[in-house]
Formats: structure tokens, C-alpha cells, sequence
């Protein structure tokens, strides 16, 4: 146990929110926000983008407590644990004290959904928002562990944020756009995770977690790494903006490709936050290249 964070302290809460993982929140956010603002050009649906980011940020607060508390639980978080220390795991945060801040997320996001459905009147993403919940606490108790983690990122923090921001933006709109602008960003954020699964193989596999990395090996993760942060901004260049100056994100790929050729263990805890990085820098620039040129 830690003796320079206090148990339960502000500092402890801080850390178990993870805040480097808000950037894989934020980035589908900015990009359906960029495509709704662009549709509307109306300052009215700047609130709704608002909420949808408030509960992005919830909702990737309430994911990070869920996994820390249930892992901890399992007996996930173990002594040979290699990625960044869990607030269960070390002692900062009690589980009963965990348990509360699930809870009290899990209610603020869910309250924040509802701001978002009153506002528009929209009753279908009542739906939506009881499976962002559900999914929340799904993906750590069991559908990471059956391998499904990638479909779950792509899903989540692609289609479904991206989606529905111009959604709710724009009062109930699609577009084919707005689904490739979500596999794009889907496909780049899910580097996230395998960077995570590949550092944790062997650990994976002691706790029975079926991760790709586990069923296919650590060459296919490079690879996998490789072709979704190089085919989110190719997917992107095609189908959301024709701007060639997106085909640097390749090449930054390329790089940290090979750093990950070249790391192991807690080594590639420096990719992990080079990843998120990339992931932010990309939805970043996608958002602000559609509101210029598109």
C-alpha cells in the first residue's frame, strides 16, 4: 500500500480516473461535433455537443473505475502487473469507496443523458445511453476477456460517439460520412488497446483473458497496431475530407510501429502515451479539417 497518497484522497480519485484515456474520449466527440456544426452552423447545438462530451468524459471516468475495481477483484491486478498502478490494486482508493464512485458516475452520466434526450426530444437515445451503461460495465467483467474488446472500442468510442453527437447536433440526422468519420476514429482509438493487450500477453493469458494478442500472438498485434492507426486516417482522406496533409499520420505510424518492434514490458508504457497522443492529435485535426474544408 502507498504511504505518499492518502486512501480515498483527491489525488487517488484523480488517478483512478486515468485522465491520459480522456483523449480517446474526446476525439469522436470533436469529430461528429465538427460534422454536426458544419450541417447546422447553428450556435443552439453547441449545447448538445457540450452534454455529449460531458458524458464521454463520465462515461470514460465510470469505465476506468469499473475496470480497476472488477480486476482487482478477479485478481487481474497481480504483483507482475506491468502497465500503470491501479488505485484498488495499491490500496489508494478502498473497493467499498470504489463501489460509491461507480455509482455516483454511472448516475451523473446517466443524468446527463437525459439533459441530452429532454433537450431534443429524442426517446430512441434513451437506448443508446442504457447500452453505453451496460456496455461500460460489460466490457471488463466479461467481453474483454472473450476477446472482444476491439469490436467494443470500435463500437464505442467510433460509430456510436461519433454518430450520435451529429445526431442529437443536427435533430436526428445520419450520413454516410458520419459512419466513416466513426470507423476512422474507432480504428485509430482501438491502437489504444492493443498497445495494452500487447503489453500484457503473458499476463493475459494467465488470467484467462482472451485478447486477440492472446489468440494470435504478439506479431499479429504489431501488425493489427500498424494497419488501424495507418487505415483510420487513409478511411478518413477517402470518405471525410480529401485532404492529402492527413497521409502524415501514416508516417507517424510507421514510427511508432517500430518503437513497439523495440519495447517490452513496462517499456511500453511510453508508447501507451504516445498512442493517446496520436489518437487525440488525429481526431483533433479530422475535427478542425472538416469544419474548414468540408
Amino acid at each position: 500500500m502507498s504511504t505518499m497518497i492518502p486512501t480515498n484522497g483527491l489525488k487517488a480519485w484523480l488517478l483512478a480516473s486515468r485522465p491520459k484515456t480522456l483523449t480517446g474520449a474526446a476525439a469522436p466527440v470533436l469529430v461528429g461535433g465538427a460534422l454536426g456544426w458544419n450541417a447546422m452552423h447553428d450556435v443552439a447545438c453547441l449545447f448538445p455537443f457540450a452534454m455529449c462530451l460531458l458524458f464521454a468524459f463520465l462515461m470514460q471516468i465510470d469505465a476506468n473505475f469499473v475496470n480497476d475495481y472488477f480486476d482487482f477483484k478477479k485478481g487481474t491486478d497481480r504483483e507482475d502487473r506491468l502497465g500503470p498502478l491501479r488505485a484498488c490494486a495499491q490500496g489508494w482508493i478502498t473497493p467499498d469507496a470504489m463501489k460509491v464512485g461507480i455509482a455516483v458516475c454511472t448516475v451523473l452520466s446517466a443524468l446527463v443523458g437525459l439533459c441530452i434526450l429532454v433537450w431534443n426530444m429524442q426517446w430512441e437515445l434513451l437506448i443508446v445511453g442504457a447500452a453505453c451503461i451496460v456496455g461500460c460495465f460489460l466490457y471488463t467483467t466479461c467481453l474483454s476477456y472473450m476477446g472482444w474488446g476491439d469490436v467494443m472500442v470500435l463500437v464505442f468510442f467510433g460509430i456510436v460517439p461519433v454518430g450520435f453527437t451529429y445526431y442529437v447536433m443536427t435533430g436526428g440526422e445520419w450520413s454516410a460520412t458520419t459512419t466513416i468519420a466513426g470507423l476512422s476514429v474507432g480504428l485509430v482509438t482501438d491502437c489504444l488497446l492493443l498497445v495494452n493487450n500487447y503489453r500484457d500477453v503473458d499476463q493475459d493469458r494467465v488470467s484467462g483473458k482472451r485478447t486477440v494478442v492472446v489468440k494470435f500472438g504478439k506479431g499479429f498485434g504489431r501488425i493489427a497496431y500498424l494497419c488501424c492507426a495507418i487505415a483510420g486516417p487513409v478511411l478518413a482522406m477517402i470518405g471525410v475530407v480529401r485532404f492529402p496533409g492527413l497521409l502524415v499520420f501514416p508516417v507517424l505510424a510507421w514510427f511508432l510501429y517500430k518503437e513497439m518492434c523495440h519495447l517490452a514490458g513496462r517499456e511500453l508504457n511510453r508508447l501507451l502515451g504516445k498512442t493517446a497522443l496520436y489518437i487525440f492529435l488525429f481526431g483533433s485535426v479530422l475535427a478542425a479539417l472538416i469544419v474548414i474544408l468540408a
